[in-house]
């Protein structure tokens, strides 16, 4: 039994670690921990601070999430004080988490997750003429043309189609090859470029990928501009309670929302649509069938088990959460906990979420068994966020220091992450989530009349079915089917944005401007106390904020996200969470280069890390790796 370290496992931002105990004759993972190594307590930063500016604090938690904290808080703060805003600031604020979904969808795939699927070394075996052949069946045989019905087509053409031309392609490889022979890969550098996964693809399809990856470093820096125009920049736009700040006006070429502006946001979000039908979705199919066909259809983990979606991109504004008014008008009704998927669609179990949920204390709570968190110890062993604690107790490794960890302590606290349950139990969240959820609720007949983004997800899953010559229950709870899923989702996300885009434009045209309800504003029309909820289906998964308001005052705050569902540690009662099941549920070919169990946690999009540093079972240091050449670490052979 090999005992395998990844610390920290990914290519940005935060820190994740993570440990595999593996049968080197069959390559099986016995066991496995997901800790989160950092902690940085912005809960704590809220306390008595003013509610109407915990949107500002709060969407500091992460530079690549960047708006979704900012609209969760928002809905909370609202929910407690019971705001409905206006028309135009909701459209827009669904503006804004679509095109964060297209975007951050899109950046993880092509630059965090493909390196994992791709090589540029195996690119270089590549025949150019046979790439652009490739590209144009690939474009022929994955592309799905799914749009929302009855949206304006505001663009004669799709202006954005992958290059199919033998120069390119020869070009692209005689640059790929000067930085490979250099010896310096910069933003390449940091693989097992000779693990055998890599093999699974001819080598054009590696040089197509490669030259995608290096197209959309510049076309992702467009998809934000909604952001950028409604909330005044990108990362962490401006937002207000009670609605957005920016005006409209179509007479005002000064405005900060005019026609000019809308045409701006209009060609983004056009951008956003054929990006995902002809590059994103048709990469994700090709890579991901020649896995199916290979036979790798694991990595499934919780999914097969237990998912949890809240629901997503409520049509018109609503005074919260608590009252249901959120639950009443969504557009995709992912509102559930779908169990036991993975044994079929006859013995898969659905529940409900709605507001009844959020009014109980013991259906969402969290619990620090694994977390270097403590409790009260007068009180419940697992609490509702809105009775949420966060004070730390960290207790070091089961064995190595304080600063050079070689084991964490499975038995005890491992992770700065807590653990969230519904009814006791863990759940996966994410796009794979939503999907499975929205799935089994058609099949079942709990969508009397799906909406038409309910009709395209299932019209989607029926398409990849067909192309990959499975069953939905086969290939969606597996890591291939959580990676379709999120290009589903980017592309489902393009036509939600359309869809909000034309409702704001027609409303202006209807005559009303207004952007902010500021009737509650002041402190003094505010209740003694009160609490809120708000929810949000991130790109990641299902988010939540939980706002404890007392004299004017935040009292609490709490934020349970998607990377603490999935990356939480295990439970006794509940088991293992979803980056550890998923871990367990996949097979592992070369221990010392774990290039799977890599692959299996990426699949998630986790927010975290820039190098990675392994050991083996005497914790020796087996490699340091870094995928930022300016980092400063060397790399140990």
């Amino acid at each position: 039994m090999k005992h395998v370290v990844i610390d920290p496992i990914t290519r940005i931002e935060g820190h994740l670690r993570t440990e595999i105990q593996v049968d080197e004759a069959t390559g099986k993972v016995t066991d496995a921990i997901s800790s989160g190594t950092a902690w940085r307590g912005l809960e704590l930063v809220m306390q008595d601070r003013d509610p109407r500016d915990a949107w500002a604090y709060i969407q500091r938690i992460c530079g690549v999430c960047t708006s979704a904290h900012a609209l969760c808080s928002l809905r909370a703060v609202e929910d407690a004080l019971g705001i409905t805003i206006p028309k135009n600031a909701h459209y827009i604020r669904n503006i804004m988490a679509a095109t964060l979904t297209v975007h951050d969808h899109v950046v993880h795939f092509y630059h965090l997750h493909a390196l994992d699927w791709v090589s540029p070394v195996e690119a270089l075996a590549a025949d150019p003429v046979a790439a652009a052949n490739l590209q144009n069946t690939v474009l022929g045989a994955y592309r799905l043309p799914l749009h929302a019905p009855g949206t304006s087509n505001t663009e004669a053409y799709d202006h954005d189609f992958p290059k199919a031309s033998p120069q390119y392609y020869a070009e692209l490889k005689d640059k790929l090859k000067a930085i490979v022979e250099s010896g310096q890969l910069g933003i390449f550098s940091a693989n097992w470029w000779d693990h055998p996964d890599y093999k699974l693809l001819p080598p054009e399809v590696h040089l197509m990928a490669v030259g995608h990856y290096l197209e959309m470093l510049d076309k992702q820096r467009e998809l934000v501009t909604p952001h950028v125009i409604f909330g005044g920049k990108n990362p962490h736009p401006h937002y207000v309670v009670g609605g957005m700040p920016c005006s409209v006006s179509m007479q005002d070429g000064n405005a900060p929302v005019n026609t000019a502006r809308l045409d701006i946001v209009d060609r983004a979000i056009n951008l956003g649509r054929t990006l995902a039908n002809n590059f994103y979705i048709p990469d994700v199919l090709a890579i991901g069938s020649a896995y199916v066909k290979a036979g790798r259809v694991d990595g499934g983990g919780l999914a097969k088990t237990r998912v949890l979606g809240y629901g997503a991109y409520p049509i018109e504004p609503s005074a919260g959460t608590q009252n249901g008014g959120f639950f009443q008008n969504l557009l995709v009704r992912c509102n559930g906990v779908v169990e036991d998927f993975g044994k079929g669609l006859a013995a898969a179990k659905i529940y409900e979420i709605n507001e009844a949920d959020f009014n109980d204390p013991a259906v969402f709570t969290e619990g620090v068994e694994h977390a270097w968190y403590e409790y009260p110890e007068k009180g419940p062993k697992d609490r509702n966020p809105w009775d949420g604690v966060t004070s730390p107790k960290y207790t070091g490794p089961k064995d190595g220091s304080a600063t050079e960890w070689k084991a964490l302590d499975e038995g005890g606290k491992y992770s700065w992450l807590k653990t969230p349950k519904w009814r006791g139990r863990v759940c996966e969240v994410g796009p794979l989530a939503r999907y499975i959820i929205v799935y089994a609720k058609a099949q079942k007949g709990m969508l009397s009349e799906p909406t038409w983004a309910e009709k395209m997800m299932l019209d989607q899953i029926a398409a990849v079915s067909k192309v990959l010559a499975l069953a939905p229950e086969v290939w969606l709870p597996t890591m291939v089917g959580r990676t379709a899923a999120r290009a589903l989702d980017a592309q489902l996300a393009a036509e939600v944005n359309k869809f909000f885009f034309d409702k704001l434009i027609a409303n202006i045209k209807a005559g009303d401007t207004r952007m902010a309800n500021a009737e509650k504003w002041d402190p003094s029309s505010w209740p003694k106390e009160a609490k809120g909820v708000g929810l949000y289906e991130a790109p990641r998964g299902a988010l939540s904020h939980y706002i404890v308001i007392k004299d004017g005052k935040t009292a609490n705050y709490q934020c349970v996200v998607p990377t603490t569902w999935n990356a939480c540690p295990r439970d006794a009662v509940s088991g293992h969470g979803a980056y550890e099941l998923a871990m367990m549920d996949t097979h592992v070919g070369i221990p010392d280069k774990p290039l799977e169990i890599a692959r299996v946690v990426r699949s998630f999009d986790p927010c975290m890390a820039c190098s990675t540093h392994m050991f083996n079972a005497a914790g020796e240091k087996i490699r340091v790796f870094t995928t930022d050449p300016y980092a400063g670490i060397k790399v140990d052979e």
